[in-house]
């Protein structure tokens, strides 16, 4: 998991809960976004006491918008090495399908993919 020396090949994540609060982690290129989950559920800062969650599966990271699956490694992001990285952390059950929240929106404004003829 993550090592304690704070090398270039260390990624160093800003994570943000949704109350806004934030803390910083070291993480190795290698570790993935389930590894991540249980270190921060396994190291959970006293100021996020609030916040705390009944287990280390129902963490989620979202970058960028998307949620990250489980076996995602930060190296696969290839997220800069001895830069921060801020990424969102949420507790939720399920991960969306992929896509599913595009064909929600388009159902929801009755919008398609057919073309108008005039």
């Amino acid at each position: 998991m993550t090592s304690s020396f704070c090398g270039p090949l260390q990624i160093n994540l800003k994570l943000i809960l949704v109350s806004g609060k934030t803390k910083e982690f070291l993480f190795s290129p290698n570790d993935s976004a389930t590894d991540i989950a249980k270190h921060v559920y396994d190291n959970w800062p006293m100021d996020w006491e609030e916040e705390q969650v009944s287990s280390p599966t129902i963490l989620r990271l979202i970058y960028q918008g998307r949620f990250l699956h489980g076996n995602v490694t930060l190296g696969a992001l290839k997220l800069p090495h001895g830069k921060t990285t801020v990424m969102h952390l949420v507790a939720r059950e399920t991960l969306p399908e992929p896509n599913s929240q595009g064909q929600r929106n388009r159902e929801k404004t009755g919008e398609s993919n057919c073309c108008v003829i005039l």
